[in-house]
C-alpha cells in the first residue's frame, strides 16, 4: 500500500504573485496552493526544509497528507511541484484537495524483483525498461506504493505486459485499449557490437588486399583472364 501520511504545518498567504513568492522564498518557505473539490483555492506557504525532505524521500505524489492551516486540517495529495533547475530545491508545489471516495489519477513505479534469477539476464541479456511507472485511477485511500514484477524464469526475448503485474482491488490502469509493455529482456547489445566489428575487419581486409595488388575473385577475375587470352 502507499506511504504512511503525514501532516504539513503551512501558513495562508495573503498576498500572491512572483514578488510575494520570491520573499517567502528568501525567508526560507515554499509557495503552495490547495484547490479542486468544488471549492475556492487556498494560497499557503510551507516550510522549505521539511518539504525539501518529502519530496526527495519518495512517494511524494502518491501518499495522501495532511495540511493545517491554523484551525484547519486539509486532506492532500501532492499533485505537482516545481523545482529550481539549477539548486533543485522547491520552488512551488499544488495539492489536490482530497476525501476517501476519491477517485485519483496518478502514477505508480513498477519495481522489478529477483534479476538474478532471470536465465536471461544471466546470459548477459538487458532488461529494458519501457515504463518506469504505470499511470492508474483508484482511490485517494487506496494508492499502491508501487507495482512489483517478479523477473525469475525470464529468457532473453520475453516481454513483460502489464496484465503479468498483480494490481490491487479498484487499481486499473488509464490504459485500457491494450496490453502494454512495461519491460522487455533484451538481447545484450554487446554481441551486436562485435558482430559489427567482425563485419568492419572482413571488409578492411579485403580493402588491404586490392590496395597490394591481389586480383579480384569471383566473376571479375575470370572475365579479366579471358581477355588477356583473347589478345
Amino acid at each position: 500500500m502507499s506511504h504512511e501520511s503525514y501532516t504539513l504545518e503551512a501558513e495562508a498567504r495573503e498576498t500572491v504573485g512572483k514578488g510575494s513568492a520570491r520573499a517567502l522564498r528568501r525567508a526560507g518557505r515554499v509557495p503552495a496552493v490547495i484547490y479542486g473539490d468544488k471549492q475556492d483555492p487556498v494560497s499557503i506557504s510551507l516550510p522549505y526544509k521539511e518539504l525539501f525532505m518529502k519530496i526527495h524521500g519518495g512517494g511524494f505524489k502518491t501518499t495522501v497528507a495532511t495540511v493545517k492551516v491554523g484551525s484547519k486540517s486539509y486532506q492532500v495529495l501532492p499533485k505537482d511541484y516545481q523545482l529550481d533547475p539549477v539548486k533543485d530545491f522547491p520552488m512551488h508545489v499544488d495539492f489536490l484537495r482530497v476525501s476517501k471516495r476519491t477517485v485519483v489519477t496518478v502514477n505508480v513505479p513498477v519495481h522489478f524483483l529477483n534479476e538474478e534469477a532471470s536465465p536471461g539476464i544471466k546470459r548477459g541479456g538487458v532488461l529494458n525498461i519501457v515504463r518506469h511507472d504505470v499511470e492508474v485511477h483508484c482511490r485517494a485511500d487506496n494508492i499502491p506504493e508501487a507495482f512489483e514484477f517478479d523477473l525469475t524464469g525470464l529468457e532473453i526475448g520475453d516481454s513483460i505486459h502489464i496484465s503479468a503485474i498483480e494490481l490491487p482491488d479498484g487499481v486499473e490502469p488509464t490504459i485500457t485499449d491494450r496490453d502494454f509493455t512495461v519491460a522487455t529482456i533484451a538481447a545484450p547489445a554487446v554481441l551486436t557490437a562485435e558482430e559489427e566489428a567482425g563485419t568492419t575487419e572482413e571488409t578492411d581486409a579485403e580493402a588491404v588486399e586490392v590496395e597490394n595488388g591481389a586480383e579480384p575473385e569471383g566473376d571479375d577475375a575470370d572475365g579479366e583472364a579471358e581477355e588477356k587470352k583473347g589478345e
